[in-house]
């Protein structure tokens, strides 16, 4: 089956069938498991089986072929999914530190990532130091024998700066230390983390996984040590599980992953291109685009710019409002990924709690609206846009 292409890996991966061979997955919506006697009970508590469950904060069959399908594509020895992506951001860096550990991050993070290594890391003794992504150099300055984890987006939120992830891989295994990535910009489709010396990849599958903005939810994926290990002691005891429900919502959207991730990609590099040089744009971010500072970069890392771009709008944060509210056809919204396209002010929302010198440090200026691209026409898509800048 690894050497089964994508599309197929999503349709098929971890698929189980319980003994009445049903074709869709089943939902195994229960929180416990039955026992044939005590003795079997005692046995599966002192070591689970291949196939066997205790409760479903431990593991679920539905959850597990989700974690199977995933880790396939991804090509990770193994998986855990959780209650959000947060969940799998949080999960991954403090199963893995402690008091006195020293943790090297780019500074360009979603709000919310920025919070777990500011405030809660720190609160419990754990060093942070924060480096310009891109600067490789600083990545070396940064580290330390005690570095246990470099943390980044591969493409960061919301201003689209792709993380050479390699360099910064070799940095960090040269100290010990392990390399852990959100890849949800990347995506799997369009980036083999792991591949380019990553250790531990954290998606939300909130984002493009579902893809139609039904559930929350997250994963984290890297090695069989590291997710049964380290891990899975800490989510089994700390109950940030996945629901049965949202893992089948979830095998479901796999199944369209592909095919969605390279419609609304291509929509993406076409709207780009259509609104760079507008005369009420000041600057169109997206990876695939010759004018994008790290281009050359994205395109050896991925195989498309992926789906999300950011546009500045000339005349700061009443311009992007009135951008935003004259739009027809996108939904003003703060999840990305979705089959409807989503516009975003990030300064006013997603990254509202970062100081004023946090945000232009960043270049989070407050004209900068962050587009998701969905799967409407494009042509549509391009003229309501033009249409909402005309406007202005």
């Amino acid at each position: 089956m690894n050497d089964w292409n994508n599309r197929t890996k999503l349709v098929h991966g971890g698929t189980r069938r319980s003994q009445y061979g049903e074709v869709s997955e089943s939902i195994f919506l229960t929180q416990g498991f039955v026992y044939d006697t005590a003795e079997q009970a005692e046995a599966r508590f002192v070591e689970l089986g291949e196939d066997e469950f205790i409760y479903a904060r431990y593991g679920n069959p539905t959850v597990r072929m989700f974690e199977e399908r995933i880790a396939m594509l991804e090509g990770a020895e193994d998986a855990f999914a959780t209650a959000s992506g947060m969940a799998a951001v949080s999960a991954a860096l403090i199963s893995m530190l402690k008091a006195g550990d020293h943790v090297v991050s780019s500074k360009a993070l979603f709000g919310s990532c920025l919070y777990i290594l500011e405030e809660i890391l720190t609160r419990y003794g754990v060093e942070v130091t924060f480096v310009e992504g891109t600067d490789i150099a600083a990545w070396k300055a940064a580290v330390r024998p005690d570095t246990k984890a470099c943390f980044l987006e591969s493409i960061s939120n919301p201003t689209l700066e792709v993380i050479d992830l390699k360099a910064v891989s070799e940095v960090a295994h040269a100290v010990g230390a392990l390399v852990v990535v959100d890849n949800v910009f990347a995506t799997p489709v369009f980036q083999r983390s792991l591949e380019l010396g990553a250790d531990v990849i954290i998606y939300s599958a909130t984002k493009h996984i579902d893809g139609q903005g039904r559930v929350l939810g997250g994963v984290v994926l890297g090695t069989k040590d590291f997710i049964r290990k380290t891990l899975e002691p800490y989510l089994k005891h700390t109950g940030g599980a996945m629901s049965p429900f949202t893992a089948w919502v979830l095998l479901k959207g796999m199944e369209t992953l592909d095919l969605r991730c390279h419609a609304q990609a291509d929509s993406a590099l076409a709207l780009a291109q259509a609104l760079e040089g507008h005369a009420k744009v000041t600057k169109v971010l997206y990876p695939q685009l010759d004018s994008h500072p790290q281009n050359a970069l994205a395109m050896r890392q991925m195989t498309k710019g992926g789906t999300v771009l950011s546009i500045e709008i000339d005349g700061g944060q009443e311009a992007a409002f009135a951008f935003l509210n004259a739009l027809k056809i996108y939904t003003i919204s703060n999840n990305l990924g979705d089959a409807k396209s989503i516009v975003t002010h990030p300064a006013t929302t997603t990254h509202q709690r970062l100081s004023d010198a946090q945000k232009t440090e960043l270049g989070i200026s407050p004209g900068l609206v962050r587009i998701s691209v969905g799967l409407e026409d494009v042509n549509d898509l391009i003229a309501d846009a033009k249409a909402a800048l005309a406007s202005l």
